[in-house]
């Protein structure tokens, strides 16, 4: 039976209480559960000219909060102390084996960035309406695709979780970035916590996480894709400590790849069915690259790639759930099997010592490419929003 003060989007039902039991009760409460240290940051940033706050964070990723001891306030300098402690379980080979591991994926690791990691996350009828309230959904939608790759392929360089990484710098900022996002939907006045959570909650949070992590292992083995156990365990303990970084409760975090898919077939089973904001956010996923086209021939390529990718979608997400968010059926029968063949011979190559280094470079090269297409010229900065686009502040 339902418990009435949990969130309405949580789905309690016959079929997941008998598969995961009273595992449910605990996981319930942290749709309810944010990041009090990061949220603390955000307000006193609120409180300074505006601008100043970022450059400060900015300074002390940097260059460290020491740096700017005299100017930062109390809780920036608390959150510091909580970031850049390394708990004892990181294992830094194991975090640069599995950021390889990725990144070797090259394209194919792409496409399932988009066409199934973001379009899962927007599945979630609960976890999606942040995002809804920030607005410019359709413009916007290349450019996030841009970030987030920016993103991942930060987290997944070598050393770039370290305190000095590049990777370990976007992590934090996208911290302060969900805490302020938090800030404005609170203050809109419509978020409705008896139906969705709190916004941007921890339960939501590892649920992105595992999307980038077993769920991408899931995409790459259903395309013939075999990634060996071993590297399959170092990419799921990247995506714990990016997790801790971010600002997940470490109860929460997954310690190994059958702990993540558990924990993340438990939130598939308790999330509910898309919505329209669902497939709202699909369209405007796979359309963008179409309205964007500035010739017939672009369109016609952009077209063309689409179709692939929306066949991609839907044999990695099942064609249940792809009829469900509205993914388009396409009539390239042929493009999944050409690729599954391809996917399978790569990774075959990928497994040899004597290619593993230029697949990475092959594959950084992919990203490096994706990335500045994606962002447009414009780079991410990752800084928190003033306003959402309807001027909400």
């Amino acid at each position: 039976m339902k418990n009435a003060t949990l969130p309405a989007r949580f789905q309690d039902t016959a079929d997941a209480r008998r598969r995961f039991g009273d595992q449910l009760d605990r996981l319930a409460p942290f749709l309810l559960r944010v990041d009090p240290a990061a949220d603390a940051v955000v307000e006193a940033f609120a409180s300074m000219p505006s601008g100043q706050g970022f450059r400060l964070l900015e300074a002390a990723l940097a260059r460290g909060i020491d740096h700017v001891a005299n100017d930062a306030p109390a809780e920036l300098r608390a959150l510091f102390a909580d970031v850049d402690h390394v708990p004892l379980w990181v294992d830094w080979d194991a975090v640069n084996r599995g950021g390889a591991a990725f990144l070797r994926t090259g394209v194919l690791g792409g496409v399932l960035l988009a066409m199934q990691s973001l379009i899962l996350g927007y599945a979630s009828p609960g976890g999606n309406k942040p995002l809804v309230f920030s607005g410019r959904l359709r413009e916007q939608a290349g450019r996030r695709l841009g970030e987030t790759s920016r993103f991942v392929y930060a987290v997944s360089q070598a050393n770039g979780m370290r305190r000095s990484g590049d990777g370990f710098a976007i992590t934090v900022k996208v911290r302060i970035m969900h805490a302020q996002v938090r800030r404005l939907v609170r203050a809109s006045g419509r978020w409705q916590t008896a139906l969705w959570g709190e916004p941007i909650n921890q339960h939501d949070m590892i649920a992105t996480a595992l999307l980038f992590s077993v769920a991408v292992l899931d995409g790459l083995d259903k395309l013939g894709y075999h990634v060996p156990p071993d590297q399959r365990e170092d990419l799921v303990h990247l995506w714990r400590y990016v997790a801790y970084v971010i600002g997940v409760e470490p109860e929460l975090i997954p310690g190994s790849s059958a702990e993540a898919r558990r924990l993340a077939e438990m939130i598939f089973a308790t999330q509910g069915a898309p919505d329209d904001d669902s497939r709202m956010l699909v369209d405007a996923l796979v359309t963008h690259s179409i309205r964007s086209a500035r010739s017939d021939g672009e369109r016609r390529r952009a077209e063309q790639v689409m179709a692939i990718f929306c066949c991609v979608a839907r044999a990695v997400l099942g064609e249940a759930l792809a009829e469900q968010l509205g993914v388009p059926r396409q009539s390239s029968l042929l493009a999944v099997p050409l690729l599954r063949a391809v996917a399978a011979a790569s990774s075959r190559a990928h497994a040899l010592p004597s290619l593993q280094d230029l697949a990475l470079d092959l594959g950084g090269r992919y990203w490096q490419r994706a990335i500045a297409v994606g962002l447009g010229g414009r780079p991410a900065d990752f800084a928190p929003p003033e306003r959402f686009a309807d001027g909400q502040t």
